[in-house]
């Protein structure tokens, strides 16, 4: 428990400066004043300020928004098409389908995130909503083989095999027997492949495939600030830590939620 509090401490409040960022920042995030370019922290600017004299605290609340943003989206598109895909492996396990499902998802996870994204790029250019696609695609496979490896397992339980007795087809036994039964697992799942997505378009937005200015990314200014870093290393460390901290927060809770969710692990400790 006090792992899953400190984790949703943490993630929390990154999560509050993303939902405040949308009504208020200390200054324009988009404000070029090249006078006051490269401060240090201090008063006027907690976090000190770029080499366009655009305040860092803005741009870490405004970065925040986008990258939970764009994590929210690609897990959600992840689980939207991998959970059913696993579903119905697991449902017709052995069969053509089974094999044609399985067989796809092993060549989604021979192309990483990046990769998928450099393809995207070349044929629509880089942007927020590409970097979504391509974080959202890697991620099908990661829902697909949890849920048909969790769900292969659920298929051969007395009550399962009381439900098929009794009528029931594949589709109704896995949305209303098996789905169920995995959620705790899908919870787990999701909050570590949201944390990983946060990683990933900082990664995206650091080699220019994801968010385009002028709009913030903690992974652009990184790269913006690798630069200047010996004399200006409030530029690297103020992102880096926003980055580390949020997936540290994350991890945190999923480690959490597995203890408090998993009964074997609940055994173990009683």
């Amino acid at each position: 428990m006090r792992t899953l509090l400190t984790g949703a401490v943490i993630a929390g409040v990154f999560v509050l400066g993303a939902i405040v960022s949308f009504f208020w920042t200390p200054h324009d995030v988009e404000a070029i004043n090249i006078a006051a370019k490269l401060l240090t922290p201090g008063d006027g600017y907690w976090f000190g300020t770029d080499h366009f004299g655009r305040d860092i605290f803005s741009m870490i609340l405004v970065g925040a928004r986008v990258s939970i943003a764009v994590a929210i989206v690609a897990v959600g598109i992840g689980m939207g098409i991998g959970i059913p895909l696993g579903l119905t492996a697991a449902a017709r396990k052995g069969s053509l389908l089974d094999e044609v499902i399985m067989r796809g998802n092993d060549l989604i996870f021979a192309f990483p995130a990046l990769l998928i994204a450099i393809m995207i790029t070349a044929v629509f250019g880089p942007s927020a909503v590409n970097a979504i696609i391509a974080i959202g695609i890697f991620n099908i496979p990661v829902f697909a083989r949890l849920v048909r490896g969790a769900a292969l397992g659920l298929w051969t339980r007395d009550f399962i095999l009381s439900a098929r007795v009794s009528g029931k087809g594949a589709v109704r036994i896995s949305l209303e027997h098996i789905l169920p039964n995995l959620m705790s697992l899908l919870i787990v799942q999701g909050t570590i492949q949201f944390s990983l997505g946060i990683l990933a378009e900082a990664g995206l937005s650091y080699v220019g495939l994801g968010v385009q200015p002028p709009t913030p990314s903690w992974g652009r200014m990184l790269a913006e600030s690798q630069t200047m870093i010996s004399f200006a290393p409030h530029l690297a460390l103020f992102p880096g830590m926003a980055i580390v901290l949020t997936v540290l927060g994350l991890n945190l809770m999923g480690d959490g939620l597995r203890d408090i969710l998993d009964p074997r692990i609940r055994r173990v400790r009683a």
